[in-house]
């Protein structure tokens, strides 16, 4: 794969070559004739991971360091489920969790879907509640 710059987006229009859904179609294959013959189902409509980091190295061409950063981990999340991805989220809002269960959330991404960048950012936000008196059993 070539080195992605800001040339190459918007992929769809630019890149077109490059892109493919989860389940392998490319994506001159997602067509209006082949939903109406059944041949796309909602697991092609989603995006992969793939493009996710595409566009990570796109942002980062352009100086976006974060946003790439961004993207990278919303790659990682896609082989979490929704409920599991919810349960998380919830489990970071300030005062809903201990440091220990969210360094536990933070081994999980790393070591069950090898999501260490989502792990990196669980294992911090546990050092920024701590400071601020933000874990369950530390309100104010």
């Amino acid at each position: 794969m070539p080195k992605l710059t800001r040339e190459h987006y918007p992929l769809g229009l630019n890149s077109p070559e490059l892109l493919y859904t989860p389940t392998g179609k490319a994506y001159s294959e997602l067509t209006l004739e082949a939903a109406l013959r059944g041949e796309v189902t909602s697991a092609d409509l989603r995006i992969s991971p793939d493009t996710l980091l595409m566009h990570a190295q796109i942002s980062e061409s352009l100086g976006r360091v974060q946003l790439a950063s961004n993207f990278r981990r919303a790659a990682e999340l896609i082989a979490i489920s929704d409920t599991r991805i919810l349960e998380i989220y919830n489990a970071l809002r300030p005062n809903r969790s201990t440091k220990e269960e969210l360094l536990a959330i933070a081994s999980e991404l790393e070591e069950s879907y090898g999501a260490v960048e989502n792990a990196r950012l669980v294992r911090e936000a546990a050092e920024v509640y701590e400071r601020r008196g933000k874990l369950r059993g530390n309100e104010d």
